[in-house]
C-alpha cells in the first residue's frame, strides 16, 4: 500500500510540473477575427504550473487595448509540451475616433486555447478562441475572436 501511495504522490508530482514548464514567457500576440486585428507584446506569468497570469498591449488602426488574464493550465497526457488552458480577463481599448468622438471600452475576454512549449527550445506558441464581450458604449458579444501568441520562455 506504501508503495502504490508513493507511486500516486509521484504521478501527480510530474502532471503538476508538466502543467507548464516555464516560470515567464515574453512574446508578441496577434487577435484578430470579427473586426480590427490587434498586434502587440505579452508577458505571461506562471504562479505554480497551473495558474498563470497574461497581460498584453495591443495596437490596431486608432485603437490601443490593454488586458489581463487569468488561466488554468493543464498538460495533455502523452503530447509532451502540448496544454489546454482556460481563462478570462479584463480588457480596456482606446479608440481615436476623430476629434470629439474618443472612446473607452470596458471588456470581458473568457478563453479556451492549446500551447506547445518546445521542449527542446525555449519558445511556446499558443491558440485560443477568445470572444470579446464589450460592456460599456453599446454593449456587445463578439464570439468570432482568436487570439495567437510567440513566445520566448525565460526561464
Amino acid at each position: 500500500m506504501k508503495k502504490l501511495l508513493l507511486a500516486a504522490v509521484m504521478v501527480l508530482g510530474v502532471a503538476q510540473a508538466n502543467a507548464q514548464d516555464y516560470k515567464n514567457a515574453l512574446g508578441l500576440v496577434v487577435d484578430l477575427g470579427d473586426g480590427e486585428t490587434l498586434f502587440g507584446p505579452q508577458f505571461k506569468h506562471s504562479f505554480d504550473g497551473r495558474n498563470a497570469g497574461n497581460v498584453q498591449v495591443m495596437f490596431g488602426d486608432g485603437i490601443t487595448t490593454l488586458g489581463a488574464d487569468y488561466t488554468y493550465n493543464e498538460s495533455i497526457n502523452g503530447a509532451n509540451g502540448l496544454n489546454w488552458f482556460v481563462g478570462v480577463g479584463p480588457q480596456l481599448s482606446f479608440v481615436d475616433g476623430g476629434r470629439f468622438d474618443d472612446k473607452t471600452y470596458f471588456a470581458i475576454r473568457p478563453q479556451v486555447g492549446l500551447e506547445y512549449k518546445i521542449p527542446s527550445a525555449p519558445l511556446a506558441f499558443h491558440f485560443d478562441w477568445k470572444p470579446w464581450w464589450n460592456l460599456s458604449n453599446d454593449s456587445n458579444f463578439e464570439a468570432g475572436r482568436f487570439s495567437l501568441g510567440f513566445k520566448y520562455t525565460l526561464n
